[in-house]
């Protein structure tokens, strides 16, 4: 299964299911939706949703299976 890891401005990291197209495309979505809109993904490992400010995402990159 494809994942990529989301890194946060505070340090955070994790790691969701999905490609980096898809992960890339959620993130944008939410971006141009509004302020407060969240993207949503599966955490990997942890199978529960997981949302994220996209405004707060400095890197995005290919994870490790």
């Amino acid at each position: 299964m494809d994942g990529a890891e989301l890194r946060l401005a505070n340090g955070d990291v994790f790691t969701v299911d999905g490609t980096v197209e898809e992960i890339e495309k959620a993130l944008s979505d939410a971006a141009r939706s509004g302020q407060s809109r969240l993207a949503w993904f599966t955490e990997r490992g942890a199978d529960r949703p997981l949302g994220i400010n996209p405004t707060h995402v400095v890197s995005l990159r290919v994870g490790e299976s």
